[in-house]
């Protein structure tokens, strides 16, 4: 068990290098739960009953910089304005929460939010299916503030292949590679989260700026295709770029998995989608847990993950993802966005110097976006906005 002493020591740390989050659901969670009423969702105050994220655990957890998802479903028959329904959301909130919550664009402006005591908010779509195949609606999600986009969600699209999903593309069509190179242009961060091995390794072998993993774990510690096989880990070094650990326990936990599949095709067989978690299917979640007691991860469950990344990855390129309001469960000690602490704790516990730690949390997301304005300054001085569609590249 964690030390108080300890505790205390992630807390003082937390307070000079927050946690730059990677992934945070919360805008799917409010449209699921009440269609984005904001009166009946005030994360302002305590929302334990319904979200794992509101401004007091936010607070508590010592969280300076959120990356909002703006996901929206694969199967959605259009997801561009459910899309731009979530960007919208995010605004919203900045708006409602100035006092807590800055708009943050670029590394600049997390360090400004930082220094101004409040949490930098950024925004990242998740799932290449959000720009319907255009290099416009890419770069209009740009506009809108999204800074990074997850090539694929659980579905393959048509020019990338998915972890989840049957191969079909064997990695990046020639389109899909334009896609990174406009992303890498326009500063957008490439986000290969989600994504399958192959597609992991021709974004690597295309782009010219540092990619992110938005919310993965270490594929040698569990084996689930959501995670990041060594040979991957390995090449984020010489590409800059950097992987934020996830909590998720059917990735993180080997245990988990199998108990998973059978969690979600119950879900299915009453149903409901998979990872629906609202009131209705968490009944359903719960009962079946009840028949069929989960393996639980823990707060150690992480910290191998991060232990075996860091050995292959290196320090440089570790960051932090939680997915939270994304998951129906959570590990132990980190049940939600509160939790951050207790992992920094362990983590000193297992010897990591504090300086490793302020990396970890901090300063690793915030050179990773840097270096991708870098990147994007750069080439928007030799080339121009790329027009190339799916149907020219691809036939």
């Amino acid at each position: 068990m964690t030390g108080t002493t300890s505790l205390d020591e992630a807390r003082e740390l937390l307070r000079a290098y927050p946690v730059v989050d990677g992934h945070n659901d919360l805008p799917w969670a409010l449209r699921e739960q009440v269609r984005y009423d904001l009166d009946a969702r005030d994360i302002a105050a305590h929302q334990k009953a319904h979200l794992h994220t509101d401004l007091p655990r936010l607070r508590e957890g010592g969280v300076g910089a959120q990356f909002w998802s703006v996901y929206v479903r694969c199967d959605l028959p259009d997801p561009v304005p459910a899309t731009l329904e979530q960007i919208d959301c995010v605004r919203q909130l900045i708006a409602r929460h100035p006092a807590d919550l800055h708009r943050a664009l670029t590394a600049a402006d997390m360090e400004a939010a930082r220094d101004d005591g409040r949490i930098a908010s950024l925004m990242g779509a998740e799932g290449g299916h959000s720009i319907a195949n255009s290099l416009g609606t890419l770069r209009g999600l740009y506009e809108l503030g999204v800074r990074y986009m997850t090539l694929t969600h659980n579905y393959n699209v048509a020019w990338a292949d998915s972890a989840t999903d049957e191969p079909k593309a064997g990695g990046l069509t020639e389109f899909g590679r334009e896609v990174v190179r406009e992303m890498n242009r326009v500063g957008m961060l490439v986000d290969l989260s989600h994504v399958a091995a192959t597609t992991m390794r021709d974004a690597l072998d295309t782009t010219t700026a540092p990619v992110i993993f938005s919310h993965s774990s270490a594929r040698a510690v569990c084996d689930h295709p959501r995670n990041i096989p060594d040979d991957v880990l390995e090449r984020l070094p010489a590409n800059g770029g950097v992987a934020m650990v996830t909590f998720v326990p059917k990735f993180v936990l080997q245990a988990a998995v199998e108990w998973t599949a059978a969690a979600d095709e119950n879900m299915r067989a009453h149903g409901f989608h998979h990872l629906d978690t609202t009131p209705d299917a968490m009944k359903i979640h719960r009962a079946f847990e009840e028949r069929n007691p989960r393996p639980v991860a823990t707060v150690a469950t992480v910290a191998d993950h991060l232990d075996h990344m860091r050995e292959a990855a290196g320090i440089d390129h570790l960051g932090i993802g939680g997915d939270y309001d994304g998951t129906a469960f959570t590990p132990d000690g980190l049940g939600d966005v509160s939790g951050y602490p207790n992992l920094v704790a362990e983590l000193l516990d297992r010897r990591w110097s504090k300086s490793d730690l302020a990396k970890l949390t901090w300063q690793n997301a915030v050179r990773v976006l840097g270096a991708a304005e870098d990147v994007a300054r750069d080439l928007q001085a030799r080339r121009g906005p790329s027009n190339a569609t799916l149907q020219q590249l691809d036939g």
